[in-house]
């Protein structure tokens, strides 16, 4: 099972630049590049402090001359806001920046915040439509002279200028819950991204059952991949892997505000939860997080982690949006690159 690292900007509050936060985004990115991970992935999102990615390319083109081995994915792109042209020529040239090191992963969002500013009246499924249309559409522009008549989108004959260095193209992901997302997955030759969010064990063998029967129902395609995204803290102590917890349950709080979208938000910042109500919220409570969360000491996240690989997962991406101080991100993503890493080198 290969590692990597998830990571965005992020802030719940304005007490921090935007510069800064840059600063210590690229600072994560080269620990996990130094530190052998396989992978670094960053995604898109809008008008939002809470994650703060407005173009993972440009990002990437960034990371590409401050990183030298990790692949270097989108995680991911919100399919319903590109056009299939836009996106495969975009990527294509971000493929020949980073030296043939980019993966894509692309979903349908989760944000109706962001639907109702980019693409007013769309909803999930909508998006999981324009989804399906899109991909094997930036396939063909990546193969060349392709036209298009869709539900969606319509063009004559276009190839992608540049075309991407890695041949026929840079792998695609597709992130994945339910059934009918897996099984389009994989019947396109597509990997697949999967996060049980804040949900437990349970959750991570369904989600490759899920996928394990999309494969069972397309066998003349190749296995793809599948990668599952968890948020991960290697705590020092006991009192240090509680504070992670605490501040989890509180990550969480704001996570499940900003999807249900019925908070003010000002100057990019959603309203503040008061410590008492998130304290009382007992589906996202600190022991919930620290139970379901691979959150503990660095024998405890190899144990979890073990039985991951051993049910089948290709990658294990350890997500460090958190709310936490870089300092405390930066220390427990050292932990898991010396401690607990080589427990899985072969």
């Amino acid at each position: 099972m290969k590692f990597s690292l998830f990571v965005h900007m992020e802030r719940l509050d304005a007490s921090q630049s935007h510069k800064s936060l840059y600063d210590e985004f690229v600072a994560l990115c080269e620990i996990a590049d130094k530190g052998g991970m396989h992978a670094i992935w960053t995604g898109e999102h809008h008008g939002m402090d809470f994650t703060i990615a407005p173009n993972p390319f440009v990002t990437i083109a960034d990371l590409a001359r401050r990183t030298s081995r990790a692949r270097l994915g989108t995680g991911t792109v919100i399919a319903p806001f590109w056009h299939p042209i836009k996106l495969a020529g975009e990527a294509a040239m971000a493929d020949i920046i980073c030296d043939g090191r980019l993966d894509i992963g692309i979903a349908r969002g989760a944000y109706s915040f962001e639907y109702e500013r980019l693409l007013p009246g769309l909803d999930a499924w909508g998006a999981g439509q324009r989804m399906r249309e899109l991909i094997p559409a930036v396939k063909g522009i990546w193969a060349g002279d392709y036209a298009h008549d869709g539900e969606f989108f319509k063009f004559p004959s276009t190839t992608s200028a540049p075309k991407p260095l890695q041949q026929p193209n840079p792998p695609i992901w597709v992130a994945a819950r339910d059934p009918n997302s897996h099984e389009f997955a994989v019947a396109n030759g597509c990997n697949v991204q999967v996060t049980p969010l804040w949900q437990g064990d349970d959750e991570v063998q369904s989600l490759m059952e899920r996928f394990n029967d999309a494969c069972a129902k397309n066998p003349d395609v190749e296995r793809p991949k599948i990668m599952l995204l968890r948020h991960t803290y290697v705590g020092s102590s006991e009192d240090d892997v509680a504070q992670a917890a605490h501040e989890l349950s509180v990550y969480y709080n704001y996570f499940f505000a900003w999807f249900k979208n019925e908070k003010p938000v000002t100057q990019g910042l959603i309203e503040r939860i008061p410590d008492e109500q998130i304290r009382a919220n007992g589906m996202l409570s600190d022991q919930v997080m620290r139970t379901n969360n691979v959150v503990g000491d660095a024998e405890t996240v190899i144990a979890r982690l073990k039985a991951y690989e051993a049910l089948g997962y290709d990658e294990y991406s350890f997500w460090i949006d958190t709310g936490m101080s870089f300092e405390r991100k930066k220390a427990s993503l050292e932990r898991f690159i010396t401690e607990v890493m080589p427990a899985f080198q072969e």
